[in-house]
C-alpha cells in the first residue's frame, strides 16, 4: 500500500500502448470492493471477476496482463495465476520507504478508514517481506512513475531499451 502499484500500472499501460503492444493493465484490488455477507469470500469473489475479465480480454486476442495486487502468499499467486490462465508470469514488488508509503496513503485515503490503511502499511511491508514471491524488485522513491514502469517492463523482459 502506498508504493505506488495503481500509478506504475497506468504508466506501463500507456508505455505498451504507445508501443502498440495489445495488454490489458487491470487494478485487481478493484475487483474485490464490497461489503459480502459473512459466508461469502471477497478474495473468492476477486478472482472470480479477474478471470471473467480475462476471458473477455483473451477472445479479443490479449495475451499480456498487467495486474496490480500486493500477493501476501504463494497460495494467492496461484489463486491469481489460475484465474488468468497465466504461463508465464513474472512478479514484482514496488517499494518505498515505511514513512513514504505512509504517507501517499494517508494523502489517498481521506475517509473513515484512513488510519487503518495507514496501520495497514508497515505490517503489510513486514508480511510482503517474509512471502519473497517476487522475481526482482524496483524501487520508486524519488522516481517518476514512467521510470518505475518502464523499469519494471524492461526487467520483466516485455520491451527492451
Amino acid at each position: 500500500m502506498g508504493a505506488g502499484k495503481t500509478a506504475v500500472l497506468g504508466e506501463a499501460s500507456d508505455i505498451l500502448a504507445l508501443r502498440h503492444i495489445a495488454h490489458a493493465a487491470i487494478d485487481l484490488d478493484a475487483f474485490g470492493l464490497g461489503h459480502l455477507p459473512s459466508a461469502a469470500s471477497s478474495d473468492g469473489v476477486m478472482y472470480r471477476n479477474l478471470q471473467s475479465v480475462c476471458r473477455n480480454y483473451a477472445s479479443l486476442g490479449v495475451r499480456r496482463f498487467l495486474l496490480a495486487r500486493a500477493m501476501e502468499d504463494r497460495a494467492e499467486l496461484e489463486l491469481c495465476r489460475g484465474a488468468v490462465s497465466a504461463k508465464n508470469t513474472v512478479v514484482w514488488r514496488l517499494t518505498a520507504s515505511i514513512e513514504t508509503m505512509q504517507h501517499r496513503v494517508k494523502m489517498r485515503e481521506a475517509g473513515v478508514s484512513q488510519r487503518g490503511y495507514v496501520a495497514r502499511v508497515a505490517e503489510l511491508n513486514v508480511i510482503l517481506d517474509r512471502a519473497r514471491l517476487e522475481d526482482f524488485t524496483i524501487a520508486s522513491e524519488n522516481r517518476s512513475w514512467t521510470e518505475v514502469a518502464h523499469e519494471m517492463l524492461t526487467k520483466a523482459r516485455w520491451i527492451s531499451n
